[in-house]
Formats: structure tokens, sequence, C-alpha cells
């Protein structure tokens, strides 16, 4: 053993020494006492008080700040109030900020330097609107336009009056700690003071006692550990160890205290020895021991033993809580496959109490999506704000689990960020200890992923499990959203297919209709080209037939209009008339399709011109037209020239029905036959799958 520092003579030349030196650090303390009182009055008058000072000018100038653009807003003639806020922001804010930023260089506290750096420019951002609203509100004019006036006081409402708030806010907070400093000062000044009195009292008396405590300390503390000493060592000699020992702080640390020291440290290596290897026969592995040196055999072999013992249990453990989970998880999984919804809630509430977690979310790709890109959805949770989460969509490498999506790896993670989600419980909220994301994956397909919180950290084999058990999970949810979409499919198939027979039975009464109106309508055309050819041969003679002509034409069921061969409406009847957006028929003579339909025109003069040139009819074909309300419809137009007694072309009729809800019929009976279709084949994919997967099909479905 080392000897000792505190040998006997030393100690009693020490005694001498430690007034000396209680005598020094008296003086020591007082000077270093006044240079700190010295420290803290130049701070206090160089930084605090001014920079409190400038601190409470900055919120008086806010204040006014608001006040002036407040009645440049709404005081139109007070004029001396917007001179005051041109100074302001001229002369009276840079000269302050000048003076602020000269006194932030002495200040400590980067908080406070950040706050009042966010404040300065926030104001100066203040200073931008304000300069804005005084820039749109200077003539007698901008403050008559309602407009402008509107928009200035929602923008002192919305935006000048909550940020100067705000910003007032932020100067309370740092003025309220300026006031602190200065008071803490004022306090410390107070109190070195008063320690710097007691300390003087302390140490004379301290001094008085001292010489006459050492002395008397001294002569026991030679005599009474020899004695124990002495007894010790005769019970060691006959095997025994006693039941208690001195406390190694109330020994001494001179020749005789070290052999005291030594003598207690056997008997405590001795006892603790003998416990250690009885709690190694119990069982108990976590035993603490320390050996009495690097040179302890017994001890060291000791340890050896219980490691190796330790070691083996452990791994035993292991196994068996890994082959019980897994054949636990299994049966979960084989009884529980028909629902996504169900299956996930039964299995994350069996993951997070087998693996002793706190809190977990299983979360399930959206396969299905087809307008958007795929994500993934909290499907079932465990002591977890559900209502935050449910409706949050994460996408691939978006956060934590989105990153184990893109990555197909596992992610632990046991520096938990700051408000990432917190453990809930009737005692508060706290944050994990560690996260573990593990993506439900099978055939290097992601299904989805599993996210544990715990405030406990995970083990190796843990994770190693949960890897493992996710593989079965993804192929249960695999195999349950099939059985789902199965469900689905074929019940829409039913309905599909009966809506299907009622349309195609209503489509057949319908087309039966229109073929018979088809035929009506080309009957009444065909009289009423009639017509027009026979009053055309009889206009020169009778001009009070052309009165009779337009009754007839206005009452035809069919809009029809002719021009002359410069594409100039002649005349139509009033159905045409009202679609084009006119009170009267002969509202249009003159006119042409420039003047009514826009884009649409030019084509429809293409197809007049290409009647006239060629002298042949166009009949029954389809085209888009917009009318007076903005509104497209789709008519059936029939068009053929004017000739003269002679023979010459000398304009062109036309005619048209509007068949916009004929065609929306077809379109309807056309798509819902797609659908069928598509719907079929989806069905059959899906079989086909199910079949390669070794499931069993009912043979009514394979029929169906």
């Amino acid at each position: 053993m080392k000897k000792s520092f505190f040998t006997i003579g030393r100690k009693i030349f020490g005694s001498f020494i430690l007034l000396i030196v209680i005598f020094a650090i008296n003086a020591a303390y007082s000077i270093f006492t006044i240079d700190r009182n010295n420290q803290i009055v130049r701070e206090t008058a160089e930084v605090i008080n001014p920079s409190t000072k400038a601190i409470h000018e900055l919120n008086l100038l806010i204040t006014e700040s608001k006040m002036l653009i407040t009645n440049w807003v709404y005081l139109q003639n007070n004029q001396e109030d917007k001179e005051a806020l041109k100074d302001l922001q001229a002369f009276r804010y840079p000269e302050l900020e000048d003076k602020i930023s000269i006194l932030v260089q002495k200040w400590d506290d980067t908080t406070q330097i950040q706050t009042i750096d966010s404040v300065l420019t926030g104001f100066e951002s203040l200073i931008e609107v304000e300069k804005g609203i005084m820039g749109s509100l200077v003539s007698f004019e901008n403050y008559e336009d309602p407009m402008l006036k509107l928009m200035a006081e929602e923008i002192v409402e919305s935006e000048v009056l909550p940020q100067t708030n705000m910003l007032k806010a932020q100067i309370n907070r740092i003025s309220a700690i300026k006031k602190q400093e200065e008071n803490m000062a004022q306090l410390n000044i107070i109190s070195s003071s008063e320690e710097m009195k007691r300390l003087i009292l302390i140490l004379g008396v301290i001094t008085i006692v001292l010489g006459i405590v050492v002395s008397v300390i001294l002569t026991g503390n030679i005599t009474k550990p020899i004695n124990t000493i002495r007894s010790t060592i005769f019970n060691l000699s006959k095997g025994i160890l006693p039941s208690q020992t001195k406390n190694s702080k109330t020994v001494n640390r001179d020749e005789i205290g070290e052999m005291s020291l030594a003598v207690e440290s056997l008997v405590e290596g001795l006892r603790a020895t003998s416990d250690f290897a009885e709690n190694i026969g119990k069982g108990n592995y976590k035993a603490d021991f320390h050996p009495l040196s690097e040179q302890d055999v017994l001890g060291n072999s000791l340890i050896g033993m219980r490691d190796n013992l330790q070691k083996v249990a452990e791994d035993d453990r292991r196994r068996n809580w890994a082959t019980e989970g897994t054949a636990k998880f299994s049966e979960i999984l084989r009884q529980n496959n028909h629902s996504v919804s169900d299956l996930s809630n039964i299995i994350l509430s069996s993951l997070v109490k087998y693996m002793k977690a706190n809190q977990g979310g299983l979360y399930v790709i959206d396969h299905e999506t087809t307008s958007e890109e795929s994500h993934m959805t909290l499907e079932a949770c465990y002591a977890w704000d559900k209502r935050k989460y449910i409706e949050q969509k994460i996408y691939k490498g978006e956060g934590l689990a989105g990153q184990s999506w893109q990555e197909k790896d596992t992610i632990y993670i046991t520096d938990v960020p700051e408000e990432y989600v917190t453990i809930t419980s009737g005692l508060g909220d706290a944050n994990p200890t560690s996260i573990l994301i593990v993506p439900l994956m099978v055939n290097d397909e992601v299904y989805g992923a599993i996210e544990l919180a715990s405030f406990e950290e995970f083990n190796t084999f843990e994770i190693k499990f949960l890897e493992k058990i996710a593989e079965s999970i993804a192929s249960s949810i695999s195999s349950a959203k099939i059985n789902a979409k199965t469900q689905v499919l074929l019940t829409e198939s039913r309905q599909m297919t009966e809506q299907m027979q009622s349309q195609e039975e209503e489509m057949r009464q319908n087309m039966e209709e229109l073929q018979a109106t088809q035929e009506e309508m080309y009957r009444k055309q065909r009289e009423t080209e009639m017509t027009l050819q026979e009053a055309n041969e009889r206009e020169n003679h009778y001009k009070s037939s052309e009165e009779r002509l337009q009754i007839i034409i206005n009452n035809l069921p069919k809009f029809i209009f002719w021009k002359d061969k410069d594409l100039q409406f002649m005349g139509c009847n009033e159905a045409f008339a009202k679609s084009a957006g006119l009170s009267s028929s002969t509202d249009i003579i003159g006119k042409t399709d420039f003047d009514f339909w826009g884009n649409e025109a030019e084509q429809y003069r293409a197809d007049d011109l290409q009647v006239i040139n060629t002298d042949q009819a166009k009949i029954d074909y389809e085209e888009p037209q917009t009318d007076a309300q903005g509104k497209t419809n789709w008519l059936r137009v029939s068009k053929v020239p004017l000739r003269s007694k002679e023979g010459e072309v000398v304009g062109i009729l036309g005619m048209f029905e509007d068949i916009t809800e004929q065609k929306k019929q077809v379109g309807e009976w056309e798509n819902t036959k797609q659908r069928l279709h598509q719907t079929e084949e989806e069905l059959q994919q899906i079989l086909q799958v199910l079949q390669e997967k070794g499931v069993e099909i009912p043979e009514i479905i394979t029929k169906g």
C-alpha cells in the first residue's frame, strides 16, 4: 500500500500552515470581492442601464409609429402627425437603431441579441408597410377613393396593429430581462459585501477554535486506530469476518490510518467476494462485484464465471422469446386475414404489448390510387393521437416512415427530435427514447410500415424479430386486400350487370322513339322545302304571301334561316332568332355569322360556301353551337342552295334541330358498356392472381 502523505509529523506542521492559509484566504477573498463589485458597477453603468433606456425608447417609438400611421389613414387633415411620422421613419428611428446596435455588441446573451435583431427587422418591415399606406393616401382624391381607403384600413387592422403588438411583446420581454439584470447586479453587490463580512467573522472564530480542536484530535487519532486494528486482525486469524467495520471516512490518513484502511479494505473485500459467490449460486447474474485489485485471482475468476453463465442464460431467453413471438403472431395472422382494418388493429396492439413499447402506428400503402401519387395512411394506432394523423398522407421519401418505404430498410433512432411524437399518459406528455420503423415488405414490394415508440431502447434481437414478423404481416395484408377487392368487384359486377340490362332496355325504347321522331322530321323537312320553293316562285307576284310564309316558318319545329351569296342573313324564323339572342326575326337581316357565333362562325361560313359553290345540299350532319347564354349544344343540320327562276344559285337555306339530349343518352350508354367491360377484365385478372397463389375460387365465381 502506498504510504500516505499525511504522517503524524506533517499533521502537526500542517496545523500551523492551515492557520496561515486561513488568513491568506481572508485577504484574497476580500480583494476578489471588491474587484467583482467594481466590475458589476461598471457593467451596470455602461451597458445595462443604457440598454434598458434604449429598449424603452424603442418601445415608445413603435407605439408612436402605430398611432401616427392610424391617424394618417383616419385623420386626413392632421398634417402635424404626418410630418411626425415621416421624421420618425427618416431620422429618429435610424439614430435609435445605431445606438442599440452599439449596445448590443456588449451583450453576452445571444438569445437577447437575436430577439432585438428580430424586433429591428420586424419594425423595418412594418415601416415598409406604413410607407405603402402613406404612398396610397396622399391627395384628397386618394382619401375619397373608397377602395384605396378600405385597403389602407384593412392593412392597418390586419398587418400594422398585429405586427406592432407582436414587436411590443418581444420588447417587453427583453425589457423585463434587462430590469432583472439591473436588479440582480445590485443584489450581487449587496450579497458580496455581506458575504465578505460574514467570512471575516467566521475565519476569526475558526482560527481560535481550530488551535484547541487540533491538539485534542491528534491525541485521540493515534491510540484509537491501534486498538481497532488489533481486534480485527485477531478475528481474521480465526476465519471470522467482522459484522461491522470502521467507516473509512472516520479513519485518519496517517501511518496508523493507512494500516486501519488496509485491514478494513481486506475485510470488505472478503465479505463482497463471499456475497458474490452466494448470488452466483442462486442464479443472480446481475449482482455487482469489484475485485480487490487487478491481481485478485479469486475475484476475477468469479467474474468470468458469472459472465459466461449470464451469456448462456441470456441467449436462451432471447431464443425462447423470438420463438414464442413467431408462433403467436403466425396464429394471429392466420385467424385474421379477411379485413385489412381488423388485421392491422389486432396485430399492432399485440406487437406493442409483446415488444413492451409505449406507442405504435401501422401504415398501409394505398395502391389503388389513380388520381395522385401513391401514399401511406395510418390504418391502425395504439396509444396514438389518431385524430391528428388519421387523415395524414405520407408519400414516398416523406418523413421517417416515407424514407423507410423508399429505402426498403429499417430505420432506428435513439436521438428523437423534439415534438416528433409524444407519449401521453394520465400524468402528462413526454418524448420517447427510441423510434423503430420497419417496412412491411414481401417479394421486394412494400405494402406499408410499422412504427413503434418506446421509453426504452430496442435490443438488436427485438429489431430482427420485428423485421422477420413484418414479412408475414405484409403477406397477410396483401391477401386481405386481394380478398376485399375481390368481394367489391364481385358485388360491383353484379350491380353493373343489372344496371346494364336496365339501361339496354331503356336505350332500345329511346332508339325506337328517336327513329320515329327522325322519320317524322324528315317528312316535315321535305314538306318545308317544297313550301319554301313554291313561296320563292310566287315571291314577285304575291307580296302578302311573304308574311304568310314567315308565319309558316315560325311555326315549324326546327331552326330555319336563309342567306344571300355574300352569306348575309336575309331572314329566319323566330326559333332561330331566339337562339341568336335577337328579339325579332327581322333584326337578323344584313348580319353575318360573325355577329353571333364568334370562333364557330368560320366553320359555318365554310359549310355555306361549299353548298353554294358545289350546288349540292348537305343533309343531316352534326356540329356544335354556343348559344347567346354561352351554353354549347349539338345540332343536326341540313343546308340546300336557293335558286332563282332561271336556276341560278342566289343563296342558301339552312335548318337544324337540337340533339344534345340524344347524344348525351348515347354517350351514357357507351360509358356504361365500357365500365362493365373494364370491370370484367379486372375481375378476370384478380381471379388469375388468386389461382396463381393457390387460393381456392368458388365454382359460381369462375362461371360468373
